[in-house]
């Protein structure tokens, strides 16, 4: 690779990591052919972008940018790293375990996640990830809170009237 083409994936990578504030940092490495095209037409169907690059391109992506909040994520960054970008902060979660249920394997490992400004390290955060809410799921919470009140109060006067009739009756 010339330095040119390595200019332009860094700043490729620079632009990803800017667009998204979600990303994965996967091993992908021990997926068959089949699995791996797999996992990438459901990245696709879900909106999640996935790219394999070097280490070192990565880190000096995430470093010309300067930004605090991927200090954290610097250790994950050895063997073989996929990264998986989505505006949503648990799809590439789900997708994981698709593949590793669909395939009954362990793999692809979780490296690490960085969700909005938080980061998550190593395997056993792909629980806690496939968990996390989404805006639209927060949404639907409130306005089932909101509602709740109000169809309780409405079914409170149809049951009072209902008995109202049926005395007076």
């Amino acid at each position: 690779m010339t330095t040119e083409q390595k200019n332009q994936a860094i700043e490729i990578l620079k632009q990803k990591f800017s667009q998204y504030s979600n990303f994965y940092v996967t091993d992908t490495e021990s997926l068959t052919v089949e699995q791996t095209n797999k996992l990438r037409g459901l990245c696709f169907n879900k909106s999640v972008e996935m790219k394999v690059a070097k280490n070192t391109l990565i880190v000096k992506a995430l470093q010309q940018l300067g930004d605090e909040k991927y200090t954290g994520l610097m250790d994950a960054f050895h063997g073989v790293t996929a990264l998986m970008f989505s505006d949503s902060p648990k799809e590439p979660a789900l997708l994981i375990s698709s593949i590793r249920k669909e395939y009954n394997i362990e793999k692809p490992l979780l490296k690490a996640a960085l969700i909005g400004e938080d980061v998550f390290m190593g395997n056993d955060s792909l629980k806690a990830l496939k968990d996390i809410k989404t805006k639209n799921e927060l949404i639907g919470e409130v306005l089932g809170l909101l509602k709740s009140p109000i169809s309780r109060v409405l079914s409170a006067l149809q049951n009072r009237e209902s008995a109202e009739v049926a005395t007076a009756e």
